[in-house]
């Protein structure tokens, strides 16, 4: 318990990354960890899209920051792009992939890799590009873009410091 709380404590969004592609079997050690997270009435409505080829991952940094609008990599340069997808039918679509997000980094961190989430996924499968793209791969049905996970070594120096919790965080009823 220790180390899982370790490492619950000690993990951190990373926005910088060397270029060096994640190992493959921690990439399946980090997916393995996603499909395992709890989903509302154990539907497992989530999926995850892997997204390591250059092309790929340059086009959805492009059609998420059409949405933010910076002109820069929203994905901070992170060589691994994993897409968490929940079915719109299910009424906790988002917690449940939320969920997977979760996992999805707390693994990572475990294993050295830095990861960081990266919202607008809504809208990008909303879109008419992403819907394309799920069409691509094949992904039939209604869903929602719940978020970006981005994956990859940290940058020199890119690991931010925790900041300190506040006091009124846990409150105790009755």
């Amino acid at each position: 318990m220790e180390s899982t709380l370790k490492d619950l404590k000690e993990r951190r969004s990373i926005r910088a990354y060397k270029q060096e592609q994640i190992r493959e079997e921690d990439l399946r050690k980090i997916l393995e960890a996603g499909i395992y997270a709890p989903t509302g009435m154990g539907m497992q409505s989530p999926k995850i899209v892997v997204v390591q080829d250059k092309e790929t991952r340059d086009y959805l940094s492009e059609l998420n920051d059409r949405y933010l609008g910076s002109g820069k990599d929203p994905f901070y340069g992170a060589p691994t792009v994993l897409v968490v997808l929940a079915a719109r039918d299910r009424n906790t679509c988002v917690e449940d992939g939320a969920l997977v997000m979760g996992n999805l980094m707390n693994a990572a961190y475990a294993l050295g890799i830095g990861s960081c989430w990266i919202h607008r996924a809504r809208e990008v499968f909303d879109s008419a590009e992403g819907k394309a793209l799920l069409q691509k791969w094949g992904i039939d049905g209604d869903y929602i873009g719940v978020g970006h996970c981005v994956l990859g070594y940290p940058a020199d120096d890119a690991v931010p410091q925790a900041k300190s919790r506040k006091d009124d965080y846990i409150v105790y009823a009755g």
